[in-house]
């Protein structure tokens, strides 16, 4: 299709402003060298100047590019301008603290933050070195910050950075000091940003303070102190930081707790922007934790664990003599031969039911996608609990402060496990804690797959499962939720639907409940895709486990054929 040349035109204006704007000579230069493929770049051309980077609950994410819609140093030095005179408007006191991790771009983003905020009079506090995202998190209420920012696109792919913003006490509030920014504080920090005038114009001080090792140090013996002294540490892990910044903090902290120092996976040890041994630096993608499988095979390893690229997020592998072996194919869930990956939702029924024989009281909470189970053990044990929307920004915020939180999960592989720690989720602190708790195990002679055996022999399997829709068009998403309104199905393998919620115009989501069932229908908020959390419950009779966890995979099965349906798919 032939470019209209009003348009080309058009865009060519618009590139020149920028140009003229742009701050960055390498960016500039990328930039020049699209303008001279034109008009065969015109799409190119398009997209990158298809609108601004939003910043929302999220902050900012986006490819690394030139143009307002990617992230480079011109987009990041007016979102820093915004944010620090957004703080001052809302009267704001501290210092603005900085971290960032190993991707393209991080620290020179970090850096200009710095700039900016001293520019602006506020005094800038830079991480020493790339550090975990909940090391950022922990430095924001360590060192009362106005406000914190992280330069991360945690698992993202390579091509990608990211802005998070942390608010701390003053702003944030008790619940909110040290976590992510929610409404109306995204919507006030994106005003600020667009009323930011000529870059040029944006004063730019000195580079601010790099914080000594220590604060890391002050972290890690936090975190170590999540364990509960005196327990059993017999215990092998093989670990792995995904080519992220997660290496260094957890083998500290695993030390520093007395467990031995987990094994690393070798060529996966060190961070490196490029993530050269995996498609996709996710552990729930296929193949991600394939070395770490192995390595935990080679070395007769009792768990392996694996943070994604920011160590925000905790996944576990164990062994099961049920997962497929050399030559089989690997179903759900399979990690590798003879291993099995837990689902979130089943580290996070382990985690909260550890604290809880712990004797930890206090509030625990989950989101709406989450299972159902943490809240039947919350009623069996006489605990509080709350259920919030998706996003650790609102779990860290459950109950609304009437209940002290001491435990939250989202099925993401994401774990608060001491919330007084880090506000936040925590890879390190939620490894430390799986840890514990096999260790604990092996040393009666059980494992991890024993104790969940447990949960379900007491409150039934609660089987989770996903279907997941990846779009081009985001109107096909629309059109699917329309659909499902429209028409909501009134039967779930073969039971009246006893509940049905829309939660519009909060959030674009719909809940279906029957006896034994539930599915949960939204938008992901970070991808072009359709969600649809399923969950079954199936009773245990006699004991017999295995049994009910067949019956509930049959059962999920079916549901994900019948919501395949409604949503128009088959």
């Amino acid at each position: 299709m032939t470019a209209d040349p009003t348009d080309i035109d058009d865009l060519r204006e618009q590139a020149g402003r920028w140009l003229d704007d742009d701050p960055d000579p390498a960016s500039r230069d990328e930039l020049r060298a699209v303008l001279d493929r034109l008009p065969a770049s015109g799409a190119e051309l398009a997209d990158r100047f298809a609108g601004p980077l939003t910043f929302g609950t999220a902050g900012l994410r986006g490819p690394l590019r030139a143009g307002p819609n990617g992230m480079n140093l011109a987009v990041v030095t007016q979102a820093a301008a915004g944010l620090v005179a957004w703080l001052a408007a809302e009267g704001a006191t501290g210092p603005l603290v900085i971290g960032y991790d190993a991707r393209h771009g991080s620290r020179e983003f970090a850096e200009r933050t710095a700039q900016v905020a001293t520019g602006a009079g506020r005094p800038a506090l830079l991480l020493p070195r790339p550090l975990p995202t909940p090391v950022l998190a922990y430095a924001v209420r360590r060192l009362d910050a106005a406000a914190g920012v992280m330069v991360t696109a945690s698992h993202n792919p390579p091509q990608d950075n990211g802005y998070k913003v942390y608010l701390g006490t003053g702003l944030g509030g008790e619940l909110g000091a040290g976590a992510q920014i929610v409404p109306p504080a995204d919507a006030g920090i994106e005003t600020a940003i667009r009323a930011v005038g000529p870059l040029a114009q944006v004063p730019l001080g000195p580079p601010g303070q790099v914080l000594g090792d220590d604060l890391a140090v002050s972290y890690v013996e936090r975190a170590a102190a999540v364990v509960a002294p005196g327990g059993p540490r017999d215990l092998s892990v093989a670990y792995t930081p995904l080519h992220g910044v997660g290496a260094s903090v957890l083998t500290a902290a695993f030390a520093r707790a007395g467990f031995p120092v987990p094994g690393v996976v070798p060529d996966q040890a060190e961070p490196d922007p490029a993530f050269p041994t995996v498609s996709f630096p996710n552990p729930e993608e296929p193949g991600a934790v394939d070395r770490l499988v192995a390595l935990a095979e080679r070395t007769g390893a009792d768990l392996a664990i694996a943070n994604d690229p920011d160590a925000d997020r905790c996944a576990v592998a164990v062994r099961d003599a049920g997962a497929p072996v050399a030559g089989e194919v690997a179903g759900p869930g399979s990690a590798g031969p003879g291993w099995r990956m837990l689902r979130g939702d089943e580290v996070g029924a382990l985690l909260a039911d550890h604290l809880m024989r712990r004797g930890v009281r206090g509030l625990y909470a989950t989101t709406i996608v989450s299972s159902s189970l943490l809240r039947a053990m919350c009623e069996a044990r006489g605990l509080p609990y709350d259920e919030t929307l998706t996003g650790f920004k609102w779990i860290v915020r459950a109950g609304g402060g009437a209940q002290p939180l001491v435990f939250g999960y989202e099925e993401a592989l994401g774990y608060c496990v001491a919330p007084e720690h880090v506000r936040d989720k925590d890879g390190i602190t939620a490894a430390l804690t799986v840890a514990e708790l096999a260790a604990e195990l092996k040393a009666h002679g059980r494992t991890l797959t024993d104790r969940l055996d447990e949960l379900a022999a007491e409150f039934g399997v609660h089987l989770t499962d996903q279907l997941s829709v990846r779009v081009d068009d985001l109107r096909v998403i629309a059109e699917m939720m329309t659909r499902v309104r429209a028409a909501t199905p009134t039967t779930l393998l073969g039971e009246p639907v006893t509940e049905t919620r829309d939660l519009l115009p909060d959030a674009d989501v719909v809940i279906l409940r029957t006896p034994a069932a539930r599915v949960v229908i939204r938008p992901s908020g970070t991808e072009p895709k359709l969600k649809a959390y399923l969950e079954v419950v199936e009773p245990v009779a006699d004991g017999d486990v295995a049994a009910a966890r067949g019956r509930a995979r049959a059962a999920v099965a079916a549901l994900r054929t019948e919501i395949a349906a409604a949503l128009g798919l088959e």
